[in-house]
């Protein structure tokens, strides 16, 4: 009988980066979205969307490191 050798946390970074993949296109469409329709804001905008890609970012290092802790 054939058994299977490795690990499979790589699998299970593949799955955990598309959670941060999925929002931060999200959060940047939205952004472009809100820019398009009231440009006077736009600075105050981008500022939000770069704290928030930094929170969304930070999903996919833990999940990067739990692949090594556990």
């Amino acid at each position: 009988m054939d058994t299977v050798v490795g690990n499979i946390a790589t699998i299970g970074y593949g799955l955990a980066a598309t959670g941060p993949a999925i929002g931060i296109g999200m959060l940047v469409a939205k952004t472009q979205e809100a820019s398009a329709r009231q440009p006077e804001i736009k600075s105050f905008l981008r500022v939000n969307m770069f704290l928030g890609m930094a929170f969304v970012e930070a999903l996919g290092l833990i999940g990067f490191a739990a692949g090594f802790v556990f």
